[in-house]
């Protein structure tokens, strides 16, 4: 298991086990230190269980990140209630680090299966990570976007696009 989706799993069990926040490791692998934006998703015999993340970092490291996301993901994910400590051995992890969004201005820039999408409308905003199931076409990407944000179809929205490196 690659120490990125370690930490997440760490970060989970120890919480739903001791109620504890754990530390980032020391020292920090390179991977793990700078700022990003962060995703970690669970998932139980191959069905979504939790993701939350940031498209933009609110931690001191991409460390304290996965950490505090891993964590939200488990126990704040409004779709769920929170993960129980019988479910934990049945857990597989995700992690997304995300490049900084840039925006799009022609929507022939954008690729499901490698850029997420962040649309904004307003104040309203919402996320897409990229290279999910049944998602295959701009366009679609673009309507569950608007639909999370609750933007209606034909509401005009700045769109931005960013990639992932996913960690298993």
């Amino acid at each position: 298991m690659h120490p990125i989706v370690e930490l997440a799993r760490k970060s989970v069990e120890t919480y739903i086990r001791e109620g504890k926040i754990i530390e980032p490791p020391d020292p920090m692998p390179p991977e793990m230190q700078g700022k990003s934006g962060i995703f970690v998703c669970l998932k139980r015999h191959g069905e979504l269980r939790g993701c939350i993340g940031t498209f933009m970092p609110s931690c001191q490291s991409v460390g304290e990140e996965i950490i505090v996301n891993a964590i939200s993901a488990a126990t704040k994910d409004p779709r769920f209630g929170p993960v129980t400590d019988s479910e934990l051995e049945e857990l597989s992890y995700s992690v997304d680090i995300l490049t900084c969004p840039e925006k799009v201005d022609d929507t022939g820039k954008l690729d499901p299966r490698k850029y997420g999408i962040i649309v904004s409308g307003g104040n309203r905003r919402g996320l897409l990570l990229p290279d999910l199931e049944g998602v295959d076409s701009v366009e679609e990407q673009i309507r569950i976007t608007k639909m999370k944000a609750g933007i209606l179809p034909h509401e005009e929205v700045d769109v931005y696009r960013f990639e992932v490196i996913r960690y298993k």
